[in-house]
């Protein structure tokens, strides 16, 4: 596994960066956890302090550890984006589609083909994709 699978093979760490991005580097870690909670879909205080407690024992640290981070008196410093985070990161507009929704889209179009040309290899073909752009685009959605 790559160092940029592992740092942002997780969430919370994901969530972290892409806050920090969009706060010019830096934030209190008060912001994080609420920004965290919201993306998850639970702001109750049970839920930001499991937030809080994840972010301060595991996933800072390993941040830390990575040089991705620092963190002084509550306050989150990013230090550098680590490399391809682009591939980890869907970043979509209010009015775009994403990619995975746009595969589904494709799928849907060449079963449709697969289905009028008599095309089993077509169907298969594009059922596999239609499946592989609803567990990814599920993902995505889960974390918006």
């Amino acid at each position: 596994m790559g160092a940029t699978t592992a740092i942002l093979g997780n969430d919370r760490r994901m969530l972290m960066i892409e806050f920090l991005q969009k706060r010019d580097g830096h934030a209190d870690l008060r912001d994080v956890v609420e920004y965290i909670a919201a993306r998850e879909g639970d702001t109750d205080r049970r839920h930001r302090k499991s937030v809080y407690v994840s972010l301060v024992q595991t996933h800072i640290p390993k941040l830390q550890r990575e040089g991705v981070i620092s963190f002084d008196r509550g306050v989150v410093t990013l230090l550098r984006i680590p490399e391809d985070v682009t591939v980890y990161m869907e970043i979509v507009n209010k009015h775009d589609i994403s990619w995975s929704v746009f595969y589904m889209g494709s799928s849907v179009m060449f079963i449709l083909a697969g289905l009028y040309l008599g095309s089993l290899p077509l169907i298969v073909t594009a059922v596999i994709y239609l499946i592989i752009s609803l567990v990814h685009h599920s993902r995505v959605k889960r974390l918006i």
